[in-house]
């Protein structure tokens, strides 16, 4: 049974930072391009960033140079660092997984909660 376990979402004031994990079980890491999606109220899931197993990153335009993300694959684990936050960036965060020639195999976890108030 695939399982993606996202921790780390939370409450923080603009300008902080937080760090989001995603824990993978049930596949084959390394063959899985790692990402995390954003979901605002109202709004339709937006991609955030992406990482292959070859740490080959891809970042959305709105979080360039405030976002870092990074994989260990001997942890089945990705992050996502997120530094100057603002309240734009409030949201329910995504773990993806989707495999390196199969785009068939991809997977959701169920979301971690962050906002970004004063």
């Amino acid at each position: 049974q695939v399982r993606l376990v996202e921790s780390g979402g939370g409450s923080v004031q603009p300008g902080g930072s937080l760090r989001l994990s995603c824990a993978a079980s049930g596949v084959t890491f390394i063959r899985y391009v790692m990402a995390w999606y954003r979901q605002a109220p109202g709004k339709q899931r937006e991609f955030v960033a992406s990482i292959t197993s070859r740490d080959y990153t891809n970042y959305a335009d709105v979080v360039k140079e405030r976002f870092t993300i990074t994989r260990d694959n001997a942890k089945n684990t990705v992050y996502l660092q997120m530094d100057t936050l603002n309240p734009e960036d409030t949201a329910v965060y995504f773990c993806h997984a989707e495999h390196s020639t199969m785009n068939t195999l991809a997977y959701w976890g169920q979301g971690t909660q962050v906002t970004v108030s004063s």
